[in-house]
């Protein structure tokens, strides 16, 4: 009797690295912990000045570092070494959220507090992200990329899932400071399993570029973004439906208790549920078995994502909010995964960090929409102002389609990466084509 082949699921590969596996868990750490800071950070401040305005500006305080600092950071991922990066950063977060759930506990908080923490702590995640989206192609090579960054989605969105709610059962329990506590915790297990990381010796490129002046290294990756136009798209599609479509969860204590007539944990919830579409659109594009990526369902999934915000807003029902939520954090996951996808692969791994840190500028774009969410939510209301910013996502999403049509029909081959073991200079194995 003829054997039956079933086929390979191929959904967690990756996780079979060690690396790679101490990397993520990782990331579910220091997820955990952002995502409980965005509940916790927000109610606080709410409840400290009862003020929309103030939770976009404290958003805000923690994405400008990221404008300021992103590419400098990415730049030094390129030239030094990344590990040790990351662990500095996830040490000072720790340091930051002890102090903050310190100041809370004994009464001497005040919002200032929270904008000069928000800052601190946006300038160390400007250098933490594209220390660890480098590392991620740096351990796993081309071939389990896209697998590999949809686990690192479904770390981020799994912690979604669970963060906010967590959050919100603190916050309602011991107040805001257990749940500044917990997050301190959270970044210094992140700490312990970045240092068992056996990160693969700097290739002799990069002893090469930590010779070159700082800020050329920087004017190159500018230069390289300016001069690919399928870069230029990815980075168009990245910063403007996020910038301007993701400012809705910033506005979330204010959906959560004046439209819904809810409290934190009906702010936990709905966030949570993003994340249950998020940590479902992630295993779904890492269990694909692809030999290619495309721009077409990128583009579809960035206007779906969009289109489901605009929806959102229009919503006064709990189930279909937290449904529409689903839908969210969906389409968000499978276009972002794949924009990341494809930048990586376009980009020689010589000046990986910082076109990678580039794209990570949108960290910083997103709080800078939510503060003008923020101000429009102040004088429009809160459905309104999302209204507004979910709309022209989608008008930046059809403009790279008209302006940008052979965007559409991109195919990139997925290979394993051709550079590896070779000069920086070395050209590609294949290149992007067009069907």
């Amino acid at each position: 009797m003829p054997s039956i082949s079933l086929p390979r699921i191929r959904t967690f590969d990756s996780l079979s690295i060690r690396d790679y596996r101490l990397l993520w868990l990782g990331q579910v750490s220091t997820s955990m912990g952002q995502w409980m800071d965005q509940v916790t950070r927000g109610w606080l401040m709410y409840q400290l000045t009862g003020s929309a305005a103030d939770l976009g500006f404290v958003t805000a305080a923690r994405g400008l570092p990221i404008l300021l600092f992103g590419v400098i950071a990415g730049a030094l991922a390129d030239r030094s070494g990344r590990k040790m990066q990351l662990v500095v950063a996830q040490v000072t977060n720790a340091i930051l959220n002890v102090t903050l759930a310190t100041l809370v506990i004994t009464g001497l908080v005040q919002p200032w507090h929270l904008y000069v923490t928000a800052f601190l702590a946006g300038t160390v995640q400007a250098f933490q992200q594209p220390a660890r989206q480098t590392l991620v192609s740096d351990v796993v090579g081309n071939d389990r990329l896209m697998n590999a960054l949809a686990l690192n989605s479904a770390a981020l969105n799994g912690s979604r899932v669970l963060g906010p709610s967590i959050a919100g059962a603190l916050i309602a329990a011991i107040g805001t400071s257990g749940s500044y506590y917990v997050q301190g915790a959270m970044y210094a297990m992140a700490t312990v399993w970045t240092f068992q990381m056996r990160v693969p010796e700097p290739h002799v490129d990069r002893i090469a570029r930590a010779r070159e002046p700082f800020f050329s290294s920087i004017k190159e990756g500018f230069a390289f973004v300016a001069k690919e136009r399928n870069i230029r798209s990815l980075m168009m599609l990245a910063l403007g439906p996020l910038t301007f479509a993701m400012s809705y969860t910033s506005l979330m204590p204010v959906i959560a208790r004046t439209v819904l007539h809810g409290d934190a944990r009906t702010q936990g919830l709905i966030l949570s549920c993003v994340g249950a579409g998020s940590l479902m659109g992630a295993l779904v594009v890492a269990s694909m078995r692809r030999t290619y990526g495309y721009g077409a369902p990128m583009v579809i999934g960035a206007l779906c994502f969009a289109g489901g915000v605009f929806a959102f807003a229009s919503s006064h029902v709990l189930w279909l909010s937290c449904a529409l939520g689903v839908v969210i954090g969906s389409f968000n996951v499978t276009y972002t995964t794949q924009n990341q996808t494809l930048l990586q692969v376009l980009a020689p791994r010589r000046i990986r960090g910082r076109v990678m840190s580039i794209y990570l500028l949108s960290r910083g774009t997103v709080p800078l929409g939510a503060a003008v969410a923020g101000v429009l939510a102040s004088r429009y209301g809160a459905p309104a102002s999302i209204h507004i910013m979910s709309g022209i996502a989608m008008g930046v999403i059809l403009l790279v389609c008209v302006t940008q049509p052979q965007f559409i029909r991109l195919k990139v081959p997925l290979a394993p990466d051709a550079e590896e073991g070779a000069p920086a200079d070395t050209p590609r194995r294949r290149r992007p084509e067009a069907v």
